[in-house]
């Protein structure tokens, strides 16, 4: 009886063509795209808590980060949490393809659904240094051990310092990245540098590194990003992914544009096809980065936490968010569903995207919560035509609208990736042919 009632729910809401709505049958996670890193940040006032979800694959012992932070965090302000839940809200935001079909153009009452892109086109050997004029200026201000890790939070007077420091402690650091460091001494933030702890690593058994988690407080909203591109090829790029949280509304960039991915277009059904989705939305995104001079960020999801539509994941659980760092939840509100916001939760996500190189993206991101909670998802609409047989006269007007609703989803599709406009009506037509088309099996045999 529920399935029959929230089916019914949506066929009533779907009579509003601008409503988000539909079936959701795919999602285009960061699983597509190499090398990608994510962050969550939680932020309210001047309090915030960065998750960081390393993607890194090889030996552990190999493993190294350096994090400049604007203060000297106490063990209780690190934390690592699990891979699951930063995983968890990946999907929730992901940007989804949802279906419609068409009912019978024949049947009572039918509206002809226009196509909605014509509407809108380590710990040992640190502490024990010996403090040597090749370090000058480096202070070791805390050492701990939370989890796997051994974390080491260092202050600095000057980079070459703090760079030789951190080579001679097998942290990967080029000569390129002295003018990075610098301006971030010149800022007086800490540094918060993190290798794995291979004995405690090996008591938990995984092959996979937990995220860490850092909370602070700080007038400013910035994320480091420059570091990274500090070890990268010339003009290499690099995939960052930022899952914001807040209570205000969307997080936006204030010193790079923040832009709207392509969205809410009808395409082929045939990009329903799980490599053909995932080949689409990679190509779909390149193209909307090299028409923007890759210059711009892009936000990719922008929704209240309590609910979806259509959901690509079920929403986070107040146990999931608590553990993200969202510290103002009302820890004793009930929950009241499965995709209605539980009484007293007050959380906004914001999803954005860059794709960054040390000269498209010479500065740190600078970021800012709005009070803007308009809805927005990165959403791609099948429409599948009509099978069934087609008498009547309205059936005739069906399908001179469909013959220009497939034309415009072709061109869509073409705008969008840059794939070949022919090529999209070959694969159209071999894949979406009527019953009535289709060969018989010997037809088929001496092709």
């Amino acid at each position: 009886m529920e399935k029959i009632t929230l089916g019914f729910l949506a066929l009533l809401l779907c009579q509003n063509l601008h409503a988000f709505c539909g079936f959701y049958v795919a999602k285009a996670d960061t699983s597509l795209f190499n090398k990608a890193s994510k962050v969550v940040l939680v932020r309210d006032d001047d309090k915030t808590v960065l998750t960081m979800s390393s993607d890194f694959q090889g030996n552990v012992k190999n493993f190294a980060m350096v994090i400049p932070v604007p203060e000297v965090l106490k063990e209780g302000q690190i934390h690592v949490t699990d891979n699951k839940i930063v995983d968890h809200l990946d999907a929730y935001t992901s940007p989804r393809l949802v279906e419609y079909f068409d009912p019978d153009p024949c049947a009572p009452q039918y509206r002809i659904l226009e196509s909605v892109s014509s509407q809108v086109m380590r710990k040992g050997s640190a502490g024990a240094m010996k403090k040597k004029k090749r370090y000058s200026g480096v202070t070791i201000e805390a050492e701990y051990t939370v989890g796997e890790y051994d974390i080491i939070i260092l202050s600095a007077k000057e980079s070459q310092g703090l760079r030789n420091w951190l080579v001679d402690n097998e942290y990967k650091v080029p000569e390129k990245a002295k003018k990075v460091l610098e301006s971030y001494i010149k800022q007086d933030l800490k540094f918060f540098v993190a290798k794995v702890n291979l004995e405690e690593h090996s008591k938990l058994g995984h092959t996979y590194l937990r995220p860490l988690q850092v909370a602070y407080e700080s007038k400013k909203f910035t994320l480091p990003i420059r570091l990274g591109t500090a070890n990268a090829k010339e003009g290499e790029d690099q995939e960052l992914f930022v899952f914001a949280l807040t209570k205000t509304g969307r997080v936006e960039t204030t010193n790079y544009r923040t832009q709207k991915i392509p969205s809410n277009m009808d395409l082929p059904p045939y990009i329903k096809e799980k490599e053909v989705f995932n080949k689409f939305y990679k190509d779909m995104f390149k193209s909307a980065v090299e028409k923007e001079d890759k210059k711009v960020v892009f936000l990719e999801y922008a929704w209240d936490m309590g609910f979806c539509d259509p959901c690509a994941a079920d929403p986070l659980s107040q146990k999931e968010l608590k553990e993200l760092g969202v510290f103002w939840l009302n820890e004793q509100a009930p929950s009241t569903g499965r995709r209605m916001r539980p009484r007293g939760q007050n959380v906004y996500v914001t999803r954005l995207h860059v794709r960054y190189n040390a000269k498209t993206f010479p500065d740190d991101l600078r970021m800012t919560a709005t009070q803007n909670r308009e809805n927005f998802q990165g959403r791609y609409v099948l429409r599948h035509p009509f099978k069934g047989e087609i008498t009547c006269d309205e059936g005739k007007r069906y399908k001179e609208v469909l013959r220009e609703r497939v034309e415009k989803e072709n061109t869509a599709l073409a705008h969008l990736t840059g794939w070949s406009l022919e090529d999209i009506r070959k694969k159209r037509s071999s894949t979406e042919r009527s019953p009535q088309e289709k060969k018989k099996w010997w037809q088929r045999i001496w092709e």
